[in-house]
């Protein structure tokens, strides 16, 4: 469903990633693992288009998005949470989620009264309460914004959810609740890419994993395997 082709992301003399290549077939969840300064968020940035590979292709259903501005891949079924959340800080919960609901044209919006009903259910799937949903950004606690980054996601109806530590700031209740959903939308055919450092959160959610060290593929495989691999050892556990 996404595949990176030989991508290349280099920052002046920084090479981010390194001629890495992989693909996740539709419905699959992928863990995306390694230390700090790996790529893994960069890897999030260049599928969305926030960043241009210095080579490379990337492709989604078959079809070559290199070179599509973010918008037009959001529409064609991917999206993203990020490690610091990026709400609208003037907007409630609700009214955040609302945003990614919009359709493309604002014009039919304009003429009838808001039916909130849909971003309600929303918030609440993703662990708030009522009582949060009128909340500005400012108002929530950390474990929250991570919530509503998420649901913000989930709102654009996305495919593919390019999630980047989605479980940091949550407490033991929150990781349990944000994974049923997580479940819940594989379920639904929802394909993951899931970026965390929460290794015994991460595990019962993906099917493969992948490892990263200063931009490439170190290993590649079933969770157990990949982090007993030495090579990922040495690099993300420092033994």
């Amino acid at each position: 469903m996404l595949a990176l082709h030989n991508v290349v992301k280099r920052f002046g003399g920084l090479t981010a990633t390194d001629n890495l290549s992989f693909e996740v077939k539709r419905g699959e969840s992928v863990g995306l693992i390694g230390p700090n300064g790996a790529g893994k968020t960069t890897i999030f940035s260049l599928i969305m288009g926030e960043h241009r590979p210095t080579a490379g292709r990337i492709t989604l259903n078959d079809q070559d998005i290199t070179d599509m501005p973010t918008h037009a891949r959001i529409r064609r079924g991917v999206s993203r949470t990020y490690q610091v959340p990026r709400p609208f800080a003037e907007m409630t919960v609700v009214e955040n989620i609302r945003v990614g609901m919009m359709p493309d044209r604002l014009a039919p919006m304009l003429f009838r009264a808001p039916d909130l009903t849909a971003e309600r259910d929303l918030a609440l799937s993703v662990g708030f309460q009522n009582g949060d949903l009128d909340r500005l950004p400012s108002e929530l606690s950390m474990g929250d914004l991570r919530k509503l980054e998420l649901a913000r996601t989930l709102a654009t109806g996305a495919e593919v959810l390019l999630l980047d530590e989605v479980f940091a700031g949550l407490t033991t209740g929150e990781i349990a609740q944000i994974s049923d959903l997580i479940h819940a939308k594989r379920t639904e055919g929802m394909t993951f890419i899931i970026v965390s450092h929460d290794l015994r959160a991460l595990e019962p959610l993906v099917d493969r994993t992948l490892a990263l060290a200063q931009g490439a593929m170190i290993a590649e495989g079933n969770f157990a395997d990949v982090t007993a691999d030495p090579h990922v050892r040495t690099a993300y556990l420092g033994e």
